[in-house]
């Protein structure tokens, strides 16, 4: 078997677009993956597509040789783009020799630990922040703390265990705080201050009344701060028993002062590539869970990187926030891992997104289910991705 081309397809999926590759053999077999332009990742289409010619005529089966092919060709530009158009590359790859052999992929990977996948919401009032997304969604637009405790009861009522929320502001122009991403004020300072750090122990408070007392909750803060925002954030808000503080910090030994610093779990390295990525991490014991992610790492790839953290007795979580069939690749890494902690997963979305794939994941009281068919256990809809054409 030898790959020929491939293909990339592209779906509006309301603030943002969904993407997928499919990668194309001789003898008819299609392996497809999903990937992201739309959070810095623009002109990665382009990456993929040249990279793929680099390998036509390669046994996709050999998935390993590959990836190392295309790692030796970029790694003077390692990362970035180059290290997500491998991963979707290779991710596509592994559903090919899932599909040749007939088995689910995480039988490539060691054979499934778990087929029961805890969830936690994530986003959980995020996109109702904004009006323009609640119309996508067909949502209610929040604008109140009381919409926030309605939220936590619809989570306890749908039998998830856990949720992630961000930053939101209920002042005068309720919105969301994301300055480390350049929208809205506070950068390019990225400091903290009394009023945030009130803001928010007042959001957890009406998500907490709302969810009840067992409620897992999960506090991200992205890259909107810098260590000495982190640590005021983080300590004015340690008391309340959450679940972790999630933290985004190229810095391995600020982060671990952080770690160092309060007695909430710290979450970290969703935007880190590679093992060498993760390597000061964890020789630093930066955080207490490695947030992988699938999509720009590659499920290969992932996996030893978990095997890494499990040599540091840290489990880890996929970053996952995209569409199904990330999920289903996210799905079938925590499968396989001994050191699972907890999988991510938008529950919140436009009222297409199950319509895309064939089989959308299975979720059930706050649990996915992980398909035991072949490749990933989905396939896309291509009529539905091309009646929902990219923004």
């Amino acid at each position: 078997m030898r790959i020929t081309g491939c293909q990339t397809l592209h779906c509006d999926a309301g603030w943002r677009n969904f993407s997928f590759l499919k990668l194309l053999t001789d003898d008819g077999l299609v392996g497809i993956s999903e990937y992201n332009e739309s959070y810095g990742s623009k002109g990665l289409t382009a990456v993929i597509e040249a990279l793929v010619d680099a390998i036509t005529g390669d046994d996709p089966c050999r998935h390993e040789l590959i990836s190392q092919k295309l790692y030796a060709m970029t790694r003077q530009a390692h990362g970035g783009l180059n290290q997500q158009a491998i991963a979707a590359i290779e991710n596509a790859m592994l559903d090919i020799k899932a599909k040749s052999l007939n088995v689910p992929v995480y039988d490539l990977l060691g054979g499934a630990v778990r087929t029961e996948l805890p969830l936690y919401w994530s986003h959980c009032g995020t996109y109702r922040m904004s009006e323009e997304n609640s119309k996508a969604m067909g949502r209610p637009h929040f604008t109140k703390l009381d919409d926030l405790v309605e939220l936590g009861a619809e989570v306890r009522e749908r039998g998830f265990k856990a949720l992630k929320t961000n930053i939101f502001l209920f002042d005068e122009d309720p919105n969301r705080h994301f300055p480390g991403f350049a929208r809205g004020p506070g950068w390019p300072e990225l400091n903290a201050d009394k009023r945030l750090v009130d803001a928010l122990r007042a959001q957890l408070t009406a998500f907490r009344e709302g969810a009840g007392p067992d409620m897992g909750i999960l506090l991200d803060l992205n890259f909107n701060f810098k260590t000495e925002g982190y640590l005021q954030i983080c300590r004015g808000l340690d008391d309340l028993g959450l679940f972790w503080f999630e933290i985004d910090l190229y810095d391995p030994e600020a982060l671990r002062h952080i770690r160092n610093s309060v007695q909430t779990p710290i979450a970290s390295c969703e935007s880190l590539f590679g093992l060498r990525g993760f390597k000061p991490f964890l020789d630093n014991y930066s955080m207490d869970v490695a947030i992988v992610d699938v999509p720009w790492n590659g499920i290969w790839t992932s996996l030893k990187i978990a095997a890494m953290c499990e040599a540091h007795e840290t489990n880890c979580a996929p970053h996952n926030f995209y569409g199904h069939i990330s999920s289903l690749m996210s799905a079938h890494f925590c499968a396989a891992i001994p050191n699972f902690r907890i999988m991510e997963i938008d529950i919140d979305d436009v009222p297409w997104k199950d319509e895309i794939v064939t089989n959308p994941p299975i979720i059930e009281n706050g649990v996915l289910h992980v398909p035991s068919t072949p490749g990933w256990g989905s396939e896309l809809n291509e009529k539905v991705i091309a009646a929902h054409p990219p923004k």
